[in-house]
């Protein structure tokens, strides 16, 4: 294993955490720490970029202690400029390196938007292959914290869009840990979306990678409806379903985990099996990654359908003001009536 690297930055020398070996009790925003310390030392070529990501450790303070462990040359505090931080990963990815950039806002990566979608996403395509962009792009998404405008986004949708680039949105710690140090393994570029209210809420990760980040995964099984989500959403889902168990209607809850792609044999066995769909997300319905799911299992499992799919999400406005997010925000009561509707009770 290649030794930690001590600062030289005067006063941040400290005890060198060590990587993670057993089972621990994280919160979501630590494992994601803990997956960026063991990924710098695995391999030198892993480079962190981002606003105040050094010294502060990052506005979530996710990248904590490691400007301390690996050095200014290693963790990177960048201008507040998201072109100029995704155009210098470009760089460091053309000549060997594997950036990970932090978006500190899921509103700010739009002056970034270029950079990914005309650069990062094409770069492998059109050098036919001789180029690789191993990019890490880390970006909390997401209301529910009563943050300011442009802090509560969910653009997810714009780069399921683009051909060239992986998503993934974790919902959990381990998934956290796990799916970040694939990403910056994976020789793809990688959206890595964070849903921000979850930074905090703990849970057991242990060092094993488990499952490849493009497979989605059961959560709870069920028999009566499929109801499908990702990021923060996963919690409020699984809350539904309990309740929803109440009153005897069995629900299984998919974490797609990878946005693109989409692990669609996951989804299709188990609509196949319960006959209806509800898909929740908080990002809004138009153009949402919803409907396009919605599409594609109705082209392949449509014989197996007993009512339409149902999407529960945002509404399409902007991102309302914090006292009103709770509700845009789907939560327990609209994932149940959706159910409802799919039931046909409504």
């Amino acid at each position: 294993m290649t030794p930690a690297i001590v600062s030289t930055v005067p006063g941040l020398n400290a005890p060198q955490p060590t990587p993670l070996s057993e089972t621990k009790t994280l919160t979501m925003g630590k494992a994601i720490n803990e997956g960026l310390r063991q990924a710098m030392l695995d391999d030198p070529k892993v480079v962190l970029l981002g606003e105040d990501i050094g010294a502060l450790g990052g506005v979530f303070r996710v990248t904590s202690d490691l400007l301390a462990q690996f050095g200014a040359r290693r963790v990177i505090d960048t201008p507040l400029a998201e072109s100029a931080i995704i155009g210098t990963a470009v760089g460091l990815a053309y000549r060997g390196y594997r950036p990970v950039c932090e978006i500190q806002f899921d509103g700010f990566i739009f002056p970034g938007f270029d950079q990914i979608v005309s650069q990062v996403a094409k770069f492998h395509y059109r050098t036919q292959g001789a180029v690789r962009m191993p990019i890490t792009i880390r970006v909390p998404f997401g209301g529910g914290i009563g943050a300011a405008e442009h802090h509560s986004e969910s653009p997810e949708a714009y780069f399921t869009h683009t051909s060239g680039l992986r998503v993934i949105a974790v919902s959990n710690a381990q998934d956290a840990y796990s799916l970040i140090r694939q990403a910056i393994a994976s020789d793809d570029p990688v959206l890595y979306f964070e849903p921000k209210r979850r930074y905090h809420v703990k849970g057991e990760v242990v060092p094993e990678l488990g499952l490849p980040m493009e497979r989605a995964v059961i959560v709870r099984p069920g028999t009566d409806v499929t109801l499908l989500t990702y990021g923060a959403l996963v919690a409020t889902a699984r809350d539904a379903a309990l309740a929803a168990a109440d009153e005897g209607v069995s629900i299984e809850v998919i974490d797609l985990r990878s946005l693109s792609p989409v692990d669609y044999a996951v989804v299709e066995a188990s609509v196949r099996k319960t006959g209806r769909l509800v898909v929740t997300h908080e990002a809004a319905r138009s153009g949402g990654l919803g409907g396009e799911i919605i599409a594609t299992i109705t082209e392949r499992c449509f014989s197996y359908l007993e009512s339409a799919p149902v999407r529960v999400t945002g509404f399409d406005v902007p991102y309302p003001p914090a006292k009103l997010e709770s509700h845009h925000l789907p939560d327990l009561d609209r994932i149940l009536d959706g159910v409802d509707r799919v039931m046909g009770r409504r």
